[in-house]
């Protein structure tokens, strides 16, 4: 499902929960909510969540180079060398800038359901 408004396009938008997956504005692309492999490990988890994002990245034409910013929530702050690593891996020192903050999930997995999340931005420019 898409909607616009004033140069806003929502893509992929959850009524039961209230968010869009994807939002365009201003050249800039927002993306909330990327999880994948919940139930794996934490690297699991990054990876999943990560080709989640790239995914909704490539239905608007873009990358994860495109990314500048990301929010990285983590079930265990201790894991953040593990997501690091992944990170190496997949951004190939395009690093966007990232805040992790340490949460505790509201999931139907519980402690072994959910460990990550991660919303992103990402740069469209001449593209959007």
């Amino acid at each position: 499902m898409e909607n616009r408004a004033a140069g806003i396009v929502r893509s992929n938008v959850n009524e039961d929960y209230a968010y869009s997956e994807i939002v365009e504005a201003g050249g800039f692309v927002f993306l909330s909510f990327c999880v994948g492999n919940v139930g794996g490990t934490v690297e699991q988890q990054v990876e999943g969540a990560l080709n989640d994002m790239s995914g909704r990245l490539g239905q608007v034409k873009l990358t994860l180079q495109d990314v500048v910013k990301i929010d990285v929530l983590l079930r265990d702050v201790w894991d953040i060398p593990v997501m690091e690593a992944v990170f190496k891996r997949r951004f190939q020192g395009m690093y966007p800038a990232r805040k992790t903050i340490s949460t505790e999930f509201a999931h139907h997995g519980g402690p072994d359901g959910l460990k990550v999340q991660i919303d992103a931005i990402a740069y469209a420019g001449a593209k959007a």
